[in-house]
Parts: C-alpha cells; structure tokens; sequence
C-alpha cells in the first residue's frame, strides 16, 4: 500500500511522495513506504491515537493527522487553523481525549472538536519551549519544558511546576512505570518521583557509556541553550559526548528503564544498576533520541545513525541504504498493526517489522 501524498495537505512547502521498499532480512525487517517534508522540514514527533485509528505527526511546519486505514490525511495544522507556533516538538494525548502539541517558544496548544486554546507561563506553564508528554495513573498530564516539568490537573486545569526537584531544568523525556513512578530525562540525568519523593542519577552512578571513541565532550552545547535552538549535536562540526544529557526514557512493562544518551548510547536501569548499550553492542549510533517497545516487547531505539531494532538478544539496523531520508531519526511510534513510523529530517518512513 502506497501512501502518496501523506503530508501534501500541509499548507506550507510539504510534498509527499510514495516510496519503494528495500529487501527484507532474514527478520522480515524493511522499510514499505516513505513520504518526503522538504529537505529542510524535521519530523520531531509521531504519536498513535488509537481510539481514532489515527497517527499524529509534528513537523518544524506545522502538524498534521493521518488516517491509519485509508492513509489519508483527517487534519492539518499551522497557526492558520490554531497552532501557536509551527514548529512542534511534541504531541501527546491527554485523559480527557485532548491533543496536546507542544512547540519549539509558542507554549502548548490543546485542541478537540475544532476548538483551540494555548497555553503559556502566564497561565501556569513552566516554560514557552515543550519537548515532552506523559499521562499519569489518575488521567493528568506531566509535560516537560526547558525550565522544570508540569503536572496539568485535566479536570481543574491547574498546574503545578517542579523545577528544583529536578537533576536539572531541562527535561526531554517522560514515562511512567508500571507502579505510578515518573521518569524525567533531562541534559543534566536522569530523575524519578514516586509521589513523595525524588531521585536522581548521572554519569557517575553509571549512565551513558564511557568515550572509547575519545569524542570532544560537550558541556552543553545545540539542543537546550536558549541563544541557540539547531539540531546539531556536534561540536567544531565533529562528534561529542555528553552522556548525562537524556533525549528519551522509556519505562518498560517489566520495570526495566531505559535512557537514551547523547554519546553514551542507550542505558538499561534495574533498580540497582547502570547496563549500557553502544556501537560496540550492536546499536546504530551512540546518540538516541527516541526508544518505543512494540507489542511483542521488541525495543526500537532512534539514533544518529539510523534506526535499530532489539530483541534482547540480537540487534537490526536500518540507515539510508534502508529507506531512511536521514541518519537522525527523531521520532518513533508503533501502530496497532504493529508497524513502525520512524521521524526524521525530509521525511518519514514506515517500517514492517516482520
């Protein structure tokens, strides 16, 4: 099934076209579809509605959603029809059937029924720059911002800001585990609250691998600083490390987290330990910006340098030989049919697991 003109209903410079797909390996792994943005269009998001059989995709022009039985376009969003800012760096879905779209210095805009309303500090959002979502057990919303993480009361629309809290203000990534624990990625660690208390972990206590590459460190440098906003993670135009800086966290159904580093490859936490996972291992690149888990329990991690696909005991790649637009791959989501959407720069791509 082709899906030609994917993203074409977007007013500002989209233009799909449908893909080949490669050949399969012997997992039944391969690329069955891509759909080009623009050469400099970033997918930053991809988040699966599944009451409505649909997948929301947010792009660096805007947002838009796709139908996951005809593959066609239901909706199309810029600041015509809503949007405070274009640029969308999150999107997530709340309790209440709510889309949530977070933006790169526009706040968060909620939309349902055709009706918008966009949030900013002075409503009570910590910050203008939202990278994160995360549903709670009660039906509320953790959001993460560049200046701490909210908590958003769906039912009374308060919000409540931790900042302090926090290993450190800049908070990227969000899940929550199977016993109602929040996990926050940020540049600075990784932080837990279980609802009374707080934890936190870096480098020292075994995040992120260790620089057998001996890249330059980066002390922080591309995503995170308020004077610049690129999606370079390089430093002088070369590799870097900084492996306390988390892009993504995932909170696995056997209580497993898993954290994905800026040059430390992808970190698994037991409760007691640090496990990491790099090139060396068998990973694509050693910088993650995104880690889904299918329904089979297969995890899918984001990297630098393509996708990778892990069983537990045996690691697939796919790059641009692949299907992929670009080594960089932002965002992932599963479909209930159990394909995989990969985000990155010009375009995105669907995967067939098996």
């Amino acid at each position: 099934m082709k899906l030609k003109h994917l993203i074409c209903c977007l007013a500002i410079s989209l233009c799909g076209v449908g893909g080949g797909a490669s050949a399969a390996d012997k997992t039944g792994t391969r690329v069955i579809d891509s759909f080009e943005v623009g050469d400099n269009v970033y997918v930053r998001a991809l988040k699966v509605d599944k009451a409505a059989g649909s997948l929301w995709v947010g792009t660096s022009v805007g947002a838009l959603e796709i139908d996951l039985k005809t593959s066609k376009p239901v909706n199309t969003f810029t600041r015509q029809q809503g949007l405070a800012n274009e640029y969308v760096f999150a999107i997530g879905i709340d309790s209440e059937g709510y889309k949530w779209f977070g933006t790169n210095a526009g706040g968060a805009s909620r939309y349902k029924d055709g009706k918008w309303k966009t949030y900013f500090p002075m409503h009570g959002l910590a910050d203008y720059w939202i990278y994160s979502f995360q549903n709670d057990k009660d039906g509320n919303l953790w959001i993460g911002t560049w200046a701490g993480v909210n908590h958003f009361n769906v039912k009374t629309g308060k919000f409540k800001t931790y900042v302090k809290e926090l290993i450190n203000e800049w908070v990227y990534g969000l899940s929550m585990d199977k016993d109602g624990k929040v996990w926050f990625g940020t540049e600075g660690g990784v932080s837990m609250y279980d609802g009374k208390r707080w934890k936190s972990w870096t480098h020292k206590d075994g995040l992120g691998g260790e620089n057998v590459a001996n890249l330059e460190a980066s002390a922080n440098t591309g995503l995170g600083t308020r004077s610049r906003h690129d999606l370079t993670t390089q430093v002088a135009g070369r590799p870097s490390y900084n492996p306390n800086y988390v892009f993504s966290i995932h909170a696995a159904p056997d209580g497993m987290i898993w954290a994905g580093t800026w040059g430390g490859g992808v970190s698994r936490f037991d409760g007691k330990r640090w496990f990491n996972y790099t090139t060396l291992d068998g990973l694509a690149g050693n910088i993650v910006y995104s880690i889904i888990q299918d329904e089979k329990g297969v995890f899918w991690f984001g990297t630098d340098k393509g996708v990778s696909r892990y069983d537990g005991k045996t690691w697939k790649n796919l790059g641009k030989p692949e299907g992929l637009f670009d080594t960089h791959v932002y965002a992932l989501a599963v479909t209930p049919d159990g394909d995989i959407w990969a985000g990155t720069k010009r375009g995105v791509v669907r995967i067939a697991p098996q």
